[in-house]
Formats: C-alpha cells, sequence, structure tokens
C-alpha cells in the first residue's frame, strides 16, 4: 500500500465522529499524518495504531497536539502490539517462563516488560507467576507462592500501570528462587490414579460419622486421633489398592 493511500485511510479515520478519533480536535495532523504514512512502511494497520496511539497520549479537554516526538514514540510503541491470541502471544509467556525457570531475573524482567508495555492483561500475566509458584518452586519456597498471589492481588485492584511494580517485584522473586517440581509431579501421578484405578470408597476408619447410625455401621471406629500418641501412629489413608503408594519422593 502506498503512503498516499495510507494518508487517506488515516484522514477518514481522523474525521469519523462515530467510529474514529473526530470527536478530538488534533493539532498538527497534516504534518503528523505524513509522517505516519511514511514511517508505516506500507502497513495500514501500523499507521492506525500509531495514530491512535499519538492522538490517545496526548489528548486532554478534547484536544490532542501531534508533535514529531509523539509520532515517534507512538510508532516505537506500536511495533511491540501483538495479537494476544496469536503466536507471539505464546511465544512471549513461553519465553517469561522459561527465563524463569533458568532463574535468569534479567531475561525474565525483559520478557515481563515486553508484554506488559505492548498491552498484554496483567492479570493474565498474574495467573501465570502464580501457576509458575507451585509448578516449578512448590515446596522449595513456599514464599513463593505468597509473593505471586500479593503481584496478582494487585493487579486485580490497580491494574496498569500502577501494578508493573508488583509484577516484576514478583518476576524477579520467582527467578531467584530455588526451583522444585516435585510438587508437579506429585499431583500429576495423583491425576493418574484417579482417572485409572477404581473409585474406591473412603476407609471405614477415616470416614465422618455425624450420626450414630454412622457410628453403628462402623464409620470412624478404630481411628487413632493423631494428638493423643506420642509414638508415631501406625494407620493407613490410602484406600487398599493404593496402600504404601508414594507420589512425593
Amino acid at each position: 500500500m502506498t503512503s498516499e493511500q495510507i494518508k487517506t485511510i488515516l484522514e477518514r479515520a481522523l474525521h469519523n465522529s462515530e467510529r474514529g478519533l473526530g470527536k478530538i480536535t488534533v493539532h498538527g495532523a497534516e504534518v503528523a499524518l505524513e509522517h505516519i504514512s511514511i514511517l508505516a512502511n506500507g502497513d495500514a494497520r501500523v499507521a492506525l495504531n500509531t495514530l491512535e496511539l499519538a492522538v490517545k497520549s496526548t489528548v486532554s479537554h478534547g484536544r490532542a497536539d501531534l508533535t514529531e516526538e509523539v509520532i515517534k514514540k507512538s510508532l516505537q510503541r506500536t511495533h511491540l502490539i501483538y495479537d494476544k491470541a496469536g503466536e507471539e502471544h505464546y511465544n512471549l509467556i513461553s519465553a517469561l517462563h522459561k527465563s524463569l525457570r533458568g532463574s535468569d531475573a534479567d531475561a525474565a524482567l525483559y520478557w515481563l516488560g515486553r508484554m506488559l508495555e505492548a498491552g498484554e492483561d496483567p492479570l493474565y500475566v498474574a495467573r501465570r507467576l502464580v501457576r509458575f509458584a507451585s509448578e516449578d518452586i512448590g515446596l522449595a519456597d513456599p514464599q513463593a507462592l505468597v509473593q505471586a498471589n500479593a503481584a496478582f492481588q494487585a493487579a486485580h485492584s490497580l491494574g496498569m500501570p500502577e501494578c508493573d511494580m508488583a509484577l516484576a517485584q514478583a518476576t524477579v522473586y520467582l527467578a531467584r528462587a530455588p526451583k522444585s517440581n516435585a510438587l508437579y509431579a506429585a499431583y500429576g501421578k495423583v491425576k493418574e490414579d484417579v482417572q485409572e484405578t477404581i473409585n474406591e470408597g473412603v476407609p471405614l476408619h477415616l470416614r465422618n460419622a455425624p450420626t450414630q447410625l454412622m457410628k453403628d455401621v462402623g464409620y470412624g471406629k478404630g481411628y487413632k486421633y493423631n494428638p493423643d500418641y506420642k509414638e508415631p501412629v501406625e494407620q493407613d489413608y490410602l484406600p487398599k489398592s493404593l496402600k504404601g503408594r508414594k507420589y512425593l519422593d
């Protein structure tokens, strides 16, 4: 697409009051449109995104002033924009996750910034951090989950840009924390057993017995209340078919 064609599209967007920017008085528009139509390098989407960012970043009381500096900054931000449902979205979160797993705090911060500055939903990032805290750190540092949850709450309560430091803090903490996937592996074994073995009933001695009838038929019978014993209690807690099963190493 030629720069002239792009400029025509930008002019329409600038004067469209219903779906464009027509309700805003834009100063410096003529020169700005010339710059954008050339710098967009034939990409109308980039041009439109740049114009929208430039106007909305300077608008005040219905007026926006488009200077050359504003256009350059807006174009730089436009290059960060990516499809949140597309390949680059998943490439970036993968890079963040693997940098965290590799304990590279600097790289993790960079990929976090790439996502947030491109307009990624901070709650999506926060959810991934919470998952990482349990999946890749787990009991090696239980405080990791506390940090990740605090960042999630900050993202939920504040939104961007106020929550960026909370997410950055959690990201660095997770990157520097010791790593262990023992909990993740253990729960994977649990899911496998739940799905592939019969759903045995809860052993009678472990069952709740709120009524006398239940007690009469054996619910809770023989259960040893651990605090009553000074010595270790010998007692089974799994179904018979899984007796002795170990999930955690």
